[in-house]
């Protein structure tokens, strides 16, 4: 594995006379890092000093030590001062073949801020390029995407990593790159959940199809829950009212008789044969 020292980058932050604040970054001179200097130069507010024009200022200053300080923090304080820069960024490169990894950290007053990675000369577009790059180190905030939802109901509820979203009146939602756990909730439907990848700088189209529970459907439509037929049946004959009632009344009257009779010819007197007779 082979591996270079990346001589540091310096980043000048000054106001202007009308209070505007102007981003002005130094590219140090290394060849690998022209991709860096122009995705530099494309953000928002912020002029790029050469890789030349820094070089130049070192070679100026007889300070050739300024061009590997390797992370040392008193280097970077000196290349600072040298260019008038607020915050640097420095670096090294490491790879093997033809695919490079840069390795940057933007540093400020011997503290670093921001750190990340840059893949060059792999062919592929890995961490969104140099653009990502310049964003993460210089605009951490601004490395996001957006979800586009496209709900097919009303009066859905939208969660990111558990927390409440609202998305704005097109159905977009700026949220930061990666995977991010969306769920979107309704009283009357079955949630919906996904984890989404949020790419860099594009907008990624989400299409949420809510299932409705059925038992909800058919209260809403105002139709039977139940197709069952109920039918009321005759009792038989023997148990309808007009039949057990005259039997219950009859047999409330014999039973009667009987206590009556038993009491009434039970033998008087203290004592009786068992025949019947006189003791």
């Amino acid at each position: 594995m082979l591996t270079w020292r990346l001589p540091p980058i310096a980043i000048l932050c000054a106001w202007t006379a009308t209070s505007h604040a102007e981003r002005v970054v130094a590219i140090a001179p290394l060849s690998t890092l022209g991709q860096i200097e122009t995705a530099v130069a494309a953000l928002p507010g912020t002029r790029v000093i050469r890789a030349q024009q820094v070089s130049d200022a070192i070679k100026k200053a007889k300070k050739p030590q300024l061009r590997a300080c390797e992370g040392d923090a008193a280097c970077l304080g000196d290349l600072a001062g040298l260019v008038g820069a607020q915050i640097v960024i420095s670096g090294e490169v490491g790879g093997l073949g033809e695919s490079r990894v840069v390795y940057l950290a933007a540093t400020e007053n011997g503290k670093e801020l921001h750190s990340t990675t840059l893949a060059v000369g792999s062919g592929r577009d890995e961490g969104d390029g140099p653009r990502g790059a310049a964003v993460r180190l210089l605009d951490p905030d601004g490395y996001r995407g957006t979800l586009r939802f496209a709900i097919d109901v009303s009066g859905a509820t939208v969660y990111v990593n558990g927390s409440k979203a609202q998305p704005s009146p097109r159905g977009e939602l700026v949220l930061p790159v990666g995977a991010q756990a969306v769920r979107v909730t309704h009283p009357e439907y079955h949630d919906f959940v996904r984890f989404i990848d949020v790419e860099f700088g594009k907008t990624t189209d989400v299409a949420v199809g809510m299932q409705q529970y059925p038992i909800v459907r058919h209260d809403l439509a105002g139709e039977p829950v139940s197709l069952d037929r109920i039918e009321f049946l005759e009792p038989p004959l023997w148990r309808r009212w007009y039949v057990v009632g005259p039997a219950a009344i009859g047999l409330a009257i014999l039973t009667a008789v009987v206590v009556g009779y038993a009491v009434h010819d039970f033998p008087a007197g203290d004592c009786r044969k068992l025949g019947g007779g006189p003791c």
